[in-house]
């Protein structure tokens, strides 16, 4: 799957949030090794605490299905009832729950605006000297 594919599903994904807070809908699109595409939108909660990112929405819900080897996610986020206008980073939670999953040398992130501009890049890149399962061993 392309990026720019991975893109367009991280949209449809984005259509998805609730957000009745911050106003800000984020949607991703997860892609496994073997091809299969999970979909995440944040969700947010009055206690702001419970509030969950797309990022690990799409990935609790692969992980669910048995799922432990990762490709890439694409990530598209912006003010609610607009089109997406800004590169959407994952916090820093999402990305220590991509380390606890994906190799960070070769895992990629794809920021996109939801227009034409997009970046990709590695976990390692995201969150160098990360902490994750190898660290343990």
């Amino acid at each position: 799957m392309t990026n720019e594919q991975l893109i367009i599903e991280a949209k449809k994904a984005r259509e998805h949030a609730y957000v009745p807070y911050s106003k800000f809908q984020v949607g991703a699109a997860l892609l496994t090794k073997d091809g299969k595409l999970y979909h995440g939108c944040n969700i947010e909660n009055a206690a702001y605490g419970p509030t969950n990112c797309a990022e690990r929405t799409a990935f609790f819900k692969a992980v669910y299905d048995g799922e432990r080897e990762f490709e890439k996610i694409a990530i598209v986020g912006g003010p609610q009832g607009d089109e997406a206008d800004v590169l959407c980073a994952p916090c820093g939670v999402c990305r220590q729950v991509m380390m606890e999953f994906c190799n960070p040398k070769t895992f990629k992130i794809v920021l996109a605006d939801g227009k034409d501009k997009w970046i990709e890049r590695t976990l390692e890149e995201m969150l160098p000297f990360g902490f994750g399962p190898e660290n343990l061993k």
